[in-house]
């Protein structure tokens, strides 16, 4: 997993808690790294398992709770590093439209050992789209919020549905913007 996820997920428990929250939640973790992450490097994913499970014990929040709550902080965090990459885009559907195609190159350009979750555009309106999102990881949550910050970010607001398909670790968002 990219080392800008970890990286991030760190600044939120500090900013949003204190860095002593931080420390607590990365020595409970018993991680192999101590939590000695950089935004450029890989770590399992193992360790973001671990430390979700101990802000679950700490919080009392669940873990989609967490994750979304991530995904908001996160898109912040990638906005701020890769705003060239969101450059190329007018709107939230047109950023969704163009993750795969285009945003996820770009990251492939930076990361190239990134493994990111696979998005396919199933229909689109002016106003509407359907999206499907698979990823063995179940980071739904985490992308529910990341598009939430997105549509804060071009100034929409946006309605959105999440259904679990048949299919294993895919998922399909239906996204109205309003």
């Amino acid at each position: 997993m990219l080392g800008i996820v970890f990286t991030s997920l760190i600044d939120m428990l500090e900013e949003k808690v204190s860095p002593e929250f931080a420390d607590d939640v990365i020595v409970e973790a018993q991680l192999e790294n101590d939590g000695a992450y950089t935004a450029i490097g890989y770590y399992p994913f193992e360790d973001m398992q671990r430390l979700l499970a101990i802000l679950v014990d700490k919080t009392g929040k669940s873990a989609n709770e967490l994750l979304y709550d991530f995904g908001i902080f996160l898109f912040g965090k990638l906005g701020s590093a890769h705003g060239d990459v969101l450059a190329n885009t007018s709107g939230i559907l047109d950023m969704l439209a163009h993750l795969d195609d285009d945003i996820h190159v770009q990251v492939k350009k930076l990361y190239p050992d990134a493994d990111l979750p696979r998005f396919s555009v199933l229909s689109r309106t002016d106003t509407t789209m359907k999206l499907q999102y698979y990823s063995e990881r179940e980071l739904f949550a985490l992308a529910e919020g990341l598009m939430d910050a997105a549509a804060d970010f071009y100034g929409a607001k946006i309605q959105r549905e999440t259904v679990k398909t048949d299919i294993p670790h895919t998922y399909e968002f239906t996204i109205t913007v309003q």
